[in-house]
């Protein structure tokens, strides 16, 4: 299929270049230091990705360990309280630790134990990252270090204990708005000073080339299999694909198994309490291209050209940029980007627990969110819904904050 001059059959071939550039976006804006390291992690990626032996023992692990294959539910309920459109849902929240994370942790501490690395490194939000990294990192007995904003921690108190539990060693981060952005400060200012003997496993498809590229390649797999399995449950492709947007990286594994169909693609970004500055994390509607974390992006600015303060209730979609793919992908049009509020997000979260008996997670109640709105629009077809976790992490916050409904 060709898009705006651009032909997706051959898409992962040429996106990202040599350089890491998707269009003018992504790129590698970091220290000379750093330049060794990242060249390090692309000689090594690009090596190791070819060998049948990673891809085996990445294959085993999937099926073995993080119960690879998870299926794609049907939510009949929900479908039949909306209308004639049928909603589907990508059941993520099965992934073991209960969410997508794992997908790339298990490929990124897979590639520390063969680069010969002793430590992983990263940042965490919603704790999703932090708790799959942390149990990569137990699997291959790895040291863990993993850097947390003071608010995030207040907010994901189990997901804190579970990584504590699995041995890692939670930093907590409290300068800022000590949330996601300067969690990943931190992380990066640690692993400057550490990359010798560790490695960075940054948690979406963000950061300097190669991550973005290497996130999304580990992620594919959840596109790949949903594509599958939808054809095969009903016969033909979904007329629209939906997913929560953070730094994006569910949504670029979603997206992967469908960007050369005939189908339309939604990205879901988080509006918040409202479209004032500060108050939503929406970067790709309200955003200007720039630089941040080592590359090149949409992003939220401050007046002086600083990445703005930003807000979602969920922790793990608080960032004011996007992953450099998610900009291109916009700017061809191919994804349609749009938002969701908070009030919007919590009545999916208890929509579907209450119709369908499945928890979401906040990050992923938007894209629920979001597919309910466009199935009251569409009128019939049918919409898959990535399902990026479960939402046991959040349940103590949602209570505190909003109650049972």
């Amino acid at each position: 299929m060709k898009f705006n001059g651009i032909e997706f059959d051959t898409y992962f071939k040429n996106y990202p270049d040599k350089n890491g550039f998707f269009g003018k976006y992504g790129g590698s804006y970091i220290s000379e230091d750093l330049k060794k390291a990242m060249e390090e992690i692309t000689e090594a990626y690009f090596t190791i990705c070819k060998s049948s032996k990673f891809i085996s023992e990445l294959r085993k692990i999937r099926k073995e360990f993080q119960g690879r294959p998870t299926p794609i539910s049907y939510l009949e309920r929900l479908s039949g309280k909306l209308g004639n459109v049928q909603l589907y849902v990508k059941r993520e929240d099965l992934n073991h630790t209960g969410a997508h994370k794992l997908n790339h942790c298990m490929g990124e501490a897979l590639l520390a134990k063969y680069m010969g690395k002793k430590k992983v490194i990263a940042e965490t939000g919603a704790g999703q990252h932090g708790v799959a990294l942390a149990t990569a990192a137990a699997y291959f007995g790895l040291e863990c270090d993993i850097y947390m904003g003071s608010v995030d921690i207040k907010k994901q108190a189990p997901n804190v204990a579970r990584m504590k539990i699995l041995g890692a060693n939670v930093v907590e981060v409290t300068h800022g708005l000590a949330t996601l952005k300067e969690a990943v400060d931190a992380a990066f200012d640690a692993y400057t000073r550490e990359y010798k003997d560790a490695i960075y496993c940054i948690g979406s498809v963000v950061g300097p080339h190669p991550f973005p590229m290497m996130v999304r390649d580990f992620q594919s797999v959840v596109g790949i299999e949903a594509r599958e399995q939808f054809v095969e449950m009903t016969g033909e492709l979904p007329d629209a694909v939906v997913a929560c947007v953070g730094g994006g990286s569910n949504a670029m594994g979603m997206f992967s198994g469908f960007l050369n169909d005939p189908v339309d693609i939604y990205g879901i970004e988080p509006l918040g309490r409202s479209t004032a500055l500060g108050d939503h994390a929406a970067s790709l509607q309200y955003g200007e291209e720039g630089v941040m974390h080592g590359f090149n992006s949409i992003m939220l600015k401050d007046e002086n050209g600083d990445p703005a303060p930003v807000y979602s209730v969920a922790s793990g979609l608080d960032y004011p940029s996007s992953g450099p793919e998610h900009a291109f992908l916009h700017d061809l049009g191919r994804v349609k980007y749009d938002v969701i509020n908070d009030e919007e997000t919590i009545d999916a979260f208890f929509t579907l627990s209450r119709l369908e008996g499945i928890i979401p997670a906040i990050e992923s109640s938007h894209a629920v969110a979001y597919g309910m709105k466009l199935a009251k629009k569409m009128g019939r077809g049918s919409i898959l819904i990535c399902l990026s976790g479960r939402g046991d992490k959040d349940m103590d916050y949602i209570i505190e904050k909003y109650g049972i409904r």
